[in-house]
């Protein structure tokens, strides 16, 4: 995870909606980039996800751009229950892709979403309400079966990698696989928790988003 500090201090803050909605964002926007990946972290994390702005980094170095933001603002942070409200932290990754369509530099890029946790679950139902088609979808450790009852009206390509010792989260995203009827893939990433804390394992959950976003999104 080389090089995540620079990454982290070269990318350009943001402010996401109006009024009483305010969430911070970190974008990076590469020379020539057609594409950008929206990160839905999950669990109460933040745009200041290290795991997450390591695989940014990663998308970024292939020309893709990036965004990180907050799906919830401090006071509702403090009630853990909205960490598992999947339909507020849709509503927000819907309220960026908006945000994104209204900036000059980003609307005529196609748009990715990268979820985990609950935030792969908030992907998968925005994307079925996005007002534009989303070109990809990557699910780390995700929950996607927290989505189920939208599952079947995905029709954006989506990857779900799951860590091989992630046990009981494997077997609700094969249950949740198995409703998916878009392109798609799942892979198990060996050796890996359900941080992908190991060695190793988060560089595969890079590389494997990488060849995803790029392949659908380039």
């Amino acid at each position: 995870m080389e090089g995540i500090d620079r990454f982290m201090q070269g990318q350009s803050e943001v402010m996401i909606g109006t009024g009483e909605i305010r969430l911070p964002g970190l974008l990076a926007v590469p020379e020539r980039a057609r594409g950008i990946v929206l990160f839905a972290h999950g669990s109460g994390s933040s745009r200041l996800s290290r795991r997450n702005n390591y695989v940014a980094s990663v998308l970024h170095e292939t020309g893709l751009a990036t965004l990180l933001f907050d799906l919830l603002s401090e006071s509702e942070a403090l009630d853990r229950r909205n960490v598992f409200d999947i339909d507020l932290l849709a509503s927000r990754l819907l309220l960026a892709t908006h945000w994104v369509l209204e900036q000059p530099e980003l609307a005529s890029m196609r748009i990715g979403y990268f979820g985990a946790s609950t935030g792969a679950a908030a992907a998968l139902k925005a994307s079925v309400a996005s007002p534009v088609s989303i070109g990809a979808i990557v699910s780390r450790g995700g929950r996607p079966d927290m989505a189920a009852e939208v599952l079947d009206r995905v029709t954006s390509p989506t990857l779900i990698i799951v860590g091989g010792n992630d046990y009981g989260v494997i077997e609700l995203n094969e249950a949740a696989y198995r409703m998916l009827r878009c392109e798609k893939e799942f892979v198990i990433v060996p050796g890996a928790t359900h941080l992908f804390e190991e060695p190793g394992t988060l560089e595969e959950v890079a590389r494997l988003a990488k060849e995803w976003f790029v392949r659908h999104l380039k």
